[in-house]
C-alpha cells in the first residue's frame, strides 16, 4: 500500500463518519469503524453481510440526504442517521455514508417545542415580540402579535404602515421614546392606542423594549414586547370615572374638581373659582336627617347645572362637590364681576328650592376668587374659602369676592398655633381610642389613636380646626412625635392588655427623613414589639409625597411596623401607585361606606377595593360604619373589620388602660349617630 492509500485508511479509520462499500446486492465487503459500531456489529465480521438486513431502511440504489429514525443498540430511545449512497466506481459496487445526527435533531425538536410553548404563552398572555432591524429599517413581528393586531401571520407589516394605526395622540410619543432609547442605549417603555387592522377596533397595548448596539455605541437593533392591556385600561378608566364622582350628587369630586384647577394654571388660564357652602345645613340632618338632607344636595346639584351651563364665556365650568355640603365651581375665562353675577344668580336660585320636608328657607353663602398665571390650586382654594369665610361671618347667604384684607380677618386664628405650642408644652393634648372591631366577632383588635386638644380654653376647638393649624407650620413635627411617643408609652405601661395602637402622621412628617429612625428607637428602648404599633398615612399624602412615604414604610415595615393607607379610595387615579408603596392595609374611605347600604355604586367600588387589597395581600378596614345594616353588607362584600360610632366611640386613652367603659364586644350596642359626627372623629 503506498503512503497515500496508508494515510487515506486511517483517515477512515479515525473518521466518526460511517463508510461502507457493498455490491449490487447490498451485501456489505467493508466498513470503517464508524459504521460498524452503527451497525452494531464488529469491524471483522461485517463482510458478506447484508447492509438492508442491518440497517432497515437503507436505499438499494444512489441517493442522497435519507434520514432514518432507527432503534439505538448503543443507547435508550432512538437515533437519526442521514444515510447516502452513490456508484462507485466502473465496478457494480456502491459506497454509503452513513451520519449520526441525534444530537442535532433532538436540538432542533426542543427548540421547535420551545418556540411553540413561547407562542402558546404569548397568546395565552395576549403578548407578542417584535425586532426593528434599524440599518435595514425592517420590522420583524412574532405571529402572535400580527394575529392580535387583526393581520394572518407573515404579513409584512412596515413602520409606517403600523405608524399608520397608531392613534395620533400617541404617535409623536413613541418616536419620542424609540428616539431618546437610541441616543442613550437604555430600556424604554410606552403606553399606546391603535387601531387594528379592520380599521374599526382601538385597542391598548402597553410595550416595553431595549436596544441592542455595537461597540462604538450605534445602535443595531431595538428588541420589543407589546402587551394587549385593553380590558385591565377600560376596568381602569371605569374605576377612575366612579371616583371621581361624587356618589350622593353625581358631580365632579374633590379630586376632579382641584385636578381641573390645577390643568387651568398649569396651561397658564385665567377664570374663576367659587365656593358655595349652604348655610346651615347641620340643623337639617339634625332636625329631620340625612336622608333628607341627601334630597337636598341632589335638588341643589340639579340647580347648578340647570343654572351653570354655559356660564363662562368659552364654555359651561366644572361643578363639583367637595364634601359634606360644600360645591365648587370653576369658571374658566370669568372674571370675578361676572362669576359675582354667576354667583348671585345661584344664591337666588338655591333660595327658590322647594322646602324639601324643611320648614325653614335654605340659602347659600358663597367665596369668589380669581384665578390666573403664577397661582397654584391651593392658594386659589385658600382665598376662596377665606371668601367664604367673609360670607358666614357676615351674615350668610351672600356673595362675597376674595380681597387682599380678608386675610387680615383671619390674624385671629394665630392663636391657634399659640394654644397648640403651649398644649404641647403643658400637657394640653390627649389622645382618645376609637375601636377597630371585628365584624363577625365583634371583638375589638385594636385602637386608632385620636388627637384631642383640651387645654380648656375658649372657644374649643375640635382636630379639623387646629391640625390644618398645625399641618401649616413644623409644629406639627413635634406634635407627631408626641403622639407616637404617649401610645408607646401606653404600650410599655400596660403590657397585659395585649393594646395594637395605630397613630396618624402628617404629610409635613412624612417629609421628615429623621422621623423613621425616631420611631425605631423609641420601640427599641422601650422594648416594644414594633408589630403593636401601627402608622397611618391619609392616601392624599402618601401620593403627594410619594417617595418620601415609600421610603418611611420600607424602613418601618422592615421592622415589622404596620403601615396602613388611611382614607383610601379618594382618589382612584392614584391605584397605580399601590405597587410601589410597601404598606400593610388600607382604611375604606367613609365617603363608599356611608351609604353602603343604600346606593349599589358604592357597593360597586368598595368590592372593587376590596378585592386589590387581597390580591395585594393587605388587610382591609371600613371607616364610618354607623349602623347594623352597613356592617350586613360589608360583611357580604368580604370586609371583615371595621370602625365607626356603631361599633365603638372614641373614648379617653386613660379610660381605655384603666379597663372602664369598655364593652368586652367591641362596643356593639354604642348609641347610633351622624355621618358628620363619624367624620369628625
Amino acid at each position: 500500500m503506498s503512503g497515500n492509500g496508508a494515510l487515506h485508511r486511517e483517515v477512515l479509520d479515525r473518521a466518526d463518519v460511517g463508510f461502507g462499500v457493498t455490491d449490487g446486492q447490498g451485501v456489505l465487503r467493508w466498513v470503517n469503524p464508524a459504521l460498524a459500531e452503527i451497525l452494531g456489529v464488529a469491524v471483522d465480521r461485517v463482510a458478506g453481510r447484508s447492509l438492508p438486513a442491518l440497517l432497515p431502511g437503507a436505499p438499494e440504489r444512489p441517493r442522497s440526504g435519507l434520514a432514518l429514525l432507527t432503534p439505538s443498540a448503543y443507547r435508550r430511545g432512538h437515533r437519526w442517521l442521514e444515510v447516502a449512497c452513490q456508484p462507485l466506481g466502473t465496478e457494480d459496487e456502491l459506497l454509503y455514508r452513513v451520519v449520526d445526527v441525534t444530537a442535532w435533531r433532538d436540538r432542533e425538536l426542543e427548540a421547535t417545542h420551545e418556540a411553540d410553548a413561547l407562542r402558546r404563552a404569548q397568546v395565552l398572555g395576549r403578548m407578542g415580540t417584535w425586532e426593528w432591524h434599524i440599518a435595514e429599517d425592517r420590522v420583524v413581528w412574532s405571529d402572535t402579535l400580527l394575529e392580535m393586531f387583526g393581520f394572518p401571520p407573515d404579513t409584512e407589516l412596515d413602520f409606517d404602515a403600523y405608524a399608520d394605526l397608531v392613534h395620533p395622540d400617541d404617535l409623536s410619543m413613541i418616536q419620542a421614546t424609540l428616539e431618546q432609547a437610541m441616543r442613550t442605549g437604555a430600556g424604554f417603555s410606552y403606553t399606546h392606542r391603535m387601531m387594528l387592522a379592520d380599521r374599526r377596533t382601538e385597542r391598548w397595548f402597553e410595550c416595553f423594549g431595549e436596544v441592542v448596539t455595537a461597540e462604538d455605541g450605534t445602535p443595531l437593533r431595538a428588541l420589543g414586547t407589546a402587551h394587549d392591556i385593553t380590558r385591565a385600561r377600560r376596568v381602569h378608566d371605569e374605576l377612575l370615572a366612579l371616583a371621581e364622582q361624587d356618589p350622593l350628587t353625581g358631580l365632579a369630586n374633590r379630586r376632579a374638581v382641584t385636578r381641573e384647577l390645577e390643568r387651568r394654571l398649569a396651561s397658564g388660564g385665567q377664570g374663576s373659582l367659587l365656593l358655595l357652602d349652604l348655610d346651615n345645613f347641620k340643623d337639617v340632618n339634625d332636625l329631620r336627617g340625612h336622608a333628607v338632607g341627601d334630597r337636598l344636595m341632589k335638588a341643589l346639584a340639579g340647580t347648578l347645572r340647570s343654572r351653570l351651563s354655559g356660564s363662562g364665556p368659552s364654555g359651561s365650568g366644572l361643578i363639583g362637590r367637595l364634601g359634606g355640603d360644600e360645591f365648587a365651581v370653576v369658571l374658566p375665562d370669568c372674571p370675578p364681576e361676572k362669576a359675582r353675577l354667576v354667583a348671585e344668580g345661584l344664591r337666588d336660585a338655591v333660595a327658590a328650592l322647594p322646602p324639601v320636608a324643611v320648614s325653614a328657607r335654605v340659602t347659600v353663602s358663597t367665596g369668589v376668587a380669581e384665578y390666573g398665571a403664577g397661582d397654584t390650586w391651593e392658594l386659589v382654594l385658600a382665598n376662596a374659602d377665606l371668601a367664604l369665610y367673609a360670607s358666614k361671618a357676615a351674615g350668610r347667604n351672600r356673595v362675597t369676592v376674595y380681597e387682599p384684607g380678608h386675610y387680615a380677618d383671619t390674624a385671629k386664628r394665630v392663636s391657634v398655633m399659640d394654644r397648640l405650642r403651649a398644649a404641647l408644652e403643658n400637657g394640653g393634648f390627649a389622645l382618645h381610642a376609637m375601636p377597630m372591631v371585628q365584624l363577625a366577632s365583634g371583638r375589638t383588635l385594636g385602637h386608632e389613636l385620636l388627637l384631642r386638644l383640651e387645654d380648656h380654653q375658649d372657644p374649643p376647638l375640635g382636630p379639623a380646626e387646629f391640625l390644618a393649624e398645625a399641618e401649616r407650620s413644623d409644629l406639627v413635627l413635634d406634635i407627631d412625635r408626641w403622639v407616637l411617643s404617649t401610645a408607646i408609652d401606653a404600650l410599655v405601661a400596660h403590657p397585659g392588655l395585649d393594646l395594637r395602637f395605630n397613630v396618624n402622621i402628617s404629610g409635613r412628617t412624612l417629609e421628615d427623613e429623621d422621623f423613621g429612625g425616631f420611631v425605631l428607637d423609641r420601640l427599641a428602648t422601650a422594648g416594644v414589639a414594633p408589630g403593636r404599633l401601627g402608622l397611618e398615612i391619609t392616601e392624599t399624602a402618601a401620593v403627594t409625597n410619594l417617595d418620601a412615604a415609600r421610603a418611611l414604610a420600607l424602613q418601618l415595615r422592615g421592622f415589622g411596623c404596620r403601615i396602613t393607607l388611611d382614607d383610601f379610595g379618594s382618589g382612584f387615579g392614584s391605584f397605580v401607585h399601590l405597587k410601589h408603596l410597601p404598606i400593610t392595609g388600607i382604611k375604606i374611605d367613609g365617603e363608599f361606606v356611608r351609604g353602603i347600604d343604600e346606593r349599589s355604586t358604592d357597593a360597586v367600588l368598595v368590592s372593587g377595593i376590596v378585592e386589590i387589597a387581597r390580591g395585594l395581600g393587605l388587610s382591609a378596614v371600613a371607616e364610618w360604619v354607623e349602623r347594623p345594616a352597613q356592617v350586613e353588607t360589608l360583611t357580604r362584600l368580604g370586609v371583615r373589620v371595621g370602625q365607626g360610632f356603631h361599633l365603638g366611640r372614641p373614648i379617653p386613652l386613660t379610660t381605655l388602660l384603666s379597663g372602664d367603659g369598655v364593652s368586652p364586644d367591641g362596643a356593639l350596642s354604642s348609641p347610633r349617630v351622624g355621618a358628620e359626627d363619624g367624620a369628625r372623629s
